[in-house]
């Protein structure tokens, strides 16, 4: 076993921490900047609307509510990502104040 004095033990978890909530951060913004400029969502978003014209213009009443759903589930999607994107920068910055506390503490 490789003997560690308790402080190197401390510098080690600190450390630990500290990349941890980096890669979390990372994460949370690579999620976020991933989700708010997805070309996909916009393509759909923008073939639904028009669908929806048609639907209105031809008097497709199903064609109109189908359409409306979707665009209601595409909301949800983005706010989906959104909270997840919204979490892990949470938890890095959560991770950064926990080894602030360890180092500050010792």
């Amino acid at each position: 076993m490789i003997p560690f004095e308790s402080e190197q033990l401390l510098v080690l978890f600190v450390i630990g921490l500290i990349g941890l909530g980096v890669i979390s951060i990372l994460g949370g913004i690579f999620v976020l900047v991933r989700k708010s400029f997805s070309k996909e969502v916009h393509v759909i978003a923008d073939q639904v609307t028009k669908l929806a014209k048609a639907g209105v213009n031809n008097e497709m009443s199903g064609l109109v509510g189908n359409a409306s759903s979707l665009i209601d589930s595409l909301n949800q999607l983005t706010k989906t990502a959104t909270g997840i994107g919204i979490f892990l920068v949470l938890v890095g910055c959560l991770l950064f104040v926990g080894a602030g506390y360890l180092i500050f503490q010792f």
